[in-house]
């Protein structure tokens, strides 16, 4: 819950909003260059084709629109933060339904009622009915950015031709995932580093004050996705040299992965 810790990263919604409607966009725009045979493709996730990969992409969308549509929660506080909602298990997951029918269509469809109410969902003052617990629009706007980056690679990996990211976006979504590593294992030890976008310290352990800590992880953005949520392991991005990690409290870090929930 929204309890007193470290200080939470401020997004500007003007940001949050350009940064999910170009990733949207990217997303669509890939959705409708699909033939029916990439479509019937298994995905990247297990148990899952593109088709169904997309239906979810579609309810995930929906989503700012589908809570806006509900009435507000009685609570005047948000119950949620995006540290809470990374860790919570089945982040994401549930936040809506999997659009029925053709999901380039659905997808088509849930852009655009996007559009017509993004404006309002993001602003610190509004609470929408999460599931788990009230939250902040703006928040609740931010999870979709990092949903549809996460999803934007699944798609990648399951088409093997890139979905293009948007920066805006990718670095709203690695930002989010480190923060919450930093919230999930506190400490000032290890220092978990995703250039160009952000540097987090985690794990108890002796504190440094001053230059290089005594351990060290690093990552790029797209290595750091895949780590956070269980797309890879340490083993395998270690082994391809995509992830550094040098110190001795840096191998801590392997037992902290994945982050979302």
């Amino acid at each position: 819950m929204c309890a007193a810790r470290r200080k939470s990263r401020a997004y500007h919604p003007d940001r949050v909003r350009d940064a999910l409607l170009a990733q949207v966009e990217h997303v669509r725009l890939a959705a409708h260059a699909l033939t029916p045979e990439q479509l019937a493709r298994p995905a990247a996730l297990p148990g899952r084709d593109v088709h169904a990969l997309l239906a979810h992409i579609a309810g995930q969308i929906d989503a700012v629109p589908r809570l806006l549509a509900q009435p507000a929660p009685a609570a005047t506080r948000p119950a949620l933060d995006l540290d809470d909602w990374a860790a919570h298990p089945g982040a994401g997951v549930g936040d809506a339904p999997e659009a029925a029918g053709d999901p380039v269509e659905a997808i088509d469809a849930a852009a655009e009622e996007l559009d017509a109410v993004l404006e309002t969902a993001v602003r610190e003052d509004l609470l929408l009915p999460h599931r788990f617990g009230p939250m902040r629009g703006l928040d609740f706007t931010v999870t979709r950015v990092v949903e549809l980056v996460v999803h934007s690679d699944d798609l990648t990996r399951s088409l093997q031709s890139p979905v293009r990211l948007d920066r805006g976006a990718l670095a709203i979504a690695v930002r989010v995932l480190a923060d919450a590593l930093a919230a999930k294992a506190p400490g000032n030890s290890t220092e978990l580093r995703v250039p160009p976008f952000v540097a987090v310290q985690c794990l108890p352990g002796p504190r440094h004050t001053r230059g290089t800590p005594p351990s060290v992880v690093e990552a790029d953005p797209i290595t750091w996705l895949r780590l956070a949520t269980g797309r890879a392991t340490w083993a395998q991005t270690t082994a391809t040299g995509r992830l550094k990690a040098g110190g001795e409290r840096a191998l801590g870090l392997a037992g902290q992965l994945p982050v979302l929930g």
